[in-house]
């Protein structure tokens, strides 16, 4: 077994030996086996953006089956989708690679300036499939923040008691926030905090930017001198916030963009001491072909970061 695997689920000191054996199911699954590293498919954006937005570049995706394949063939450490796409696979899949089912969503054909997802799925749902993880987004910042806040607590407690692990997409977002300000640097790390304070085994964020939102903030980072000009500076300091370093924090794949750009990304979270990419469109929107090559690159950055 691995010392690192090891090393990581020493710091959830409260779960029970259901929860650890899921996180060291995924720890110990495809390429990244035994590394500590993560790299997960996540196709949650047929239900968030629609589906010719999401699967018309490479049709082949509106087939659910297609992202289990993609997932597995790749060597990714789990694959994660809303109930109905996990579904239509779960039965031939089983078994196959850790699933965490997303348990709330939202959809664009409404927006609202202070968003909050539904809730799509439950902790039975996510037993019923076999999944090893169940993941639920909060929107920091949202002035429905409190309600997400409190459904998460419910629902983590639930999962923690079945057995599963909980994984949490922390996205700034809302009234009280810039545009600019939703991947700030100060607003990031303290995303990254409020899900750890929830009780997420593993927490997403989007890489962060070198923009400063918070003027108290902002009037810290200054007179502490915390370095911030480089993306893997700014990945080190949003991970050192989640409980300096002791909670899996992985990022988001964010926007469609050309290979050396996501290379170059991902290369700089990976020596900011990231645990991994959550990475769907960049993946699943190119041919088959091109997306493993594209995730074996970024599964290789990781294997050599130190």
């Amino acid at each position: 077994m691995s010392k690192r695997v090891d090393e990581i689920l020493s710091w959830y000191e409260s779960d029970h030996p259901g929860v650890l054996k899921n996180l060291r199911w995924m720890m110990d699954t495809g390429a990244l086996a035994g590394t500590g590293k993560f790299v997960i498919l996540p196709v949650d954006q047929g239900f968030e953006h629609g589906p010719a937005r999401s699967f018309a570049k490479n049709p082949v995706g509106y087939d659910p089956h297609y992202h289990f394949e993609l997932a597995i063939e790749a060597g990714c450490n789990a694959y994660a989708a809303p109930l109905g796409f996990l579904e239509a696979g779960a039965r031939r899949y089983a078994g196959r690679i850790p699933l965490i089912l997303k348990l709330n969503n939202s959809d664009s054909l409404y927006s609202s300036p202070d968003p909050k997802p539904a809730v799509t799925g439950s902790v039975n749902d996510a037993l019923r499939l076999g999944c090893a993880a169940i993941g639920f987004t909060i929107y920091p910042g949202s002035d429905q923040r409190d309600a997400m806040y409190m459904e998460l607590r419910e629902i983590a407690e639930e999962a923690k008691a079945a057995g599963l692990a909980v994984v949490v997409w922390s996205y700034p977002r809302g009234s009280a926030l810039s545009k600019k300000g939703e991947t700030a640097i100060d607003v990031c790390a303290y995303a990254a905090q409020i899900a750890a304070q929830l009780g997420a085994h593993v927490i997403k964020v989007k890489p962060p930017t070198e923009f400063l939102e918070q003027d108290a903030a902002k009037k810290v980072y200054e007179s502490e001198k915390i370095p911030i000009a480089t993306l893997a500076e700014r990945t080190r300091h949003v991970v050192h916030a989640a409980f300096g370093g002791r909670r899996i924090v992985i990022f988001s794949g964010g926007e469609a963009k050309g290979t050396e750009e996501v290379l170059a990304e991902i290369k700089g979270l990976a020596d900011g001491g990231s645990f991994g990419s959550i990475m769907g469109r960049n993946a699943f929107q190119r041919p088959k072909a091109e997306a493993l090559k594209l995730l074996k690159g970024v599964q290789d950055i990781y294997r050599a970061a130190k």
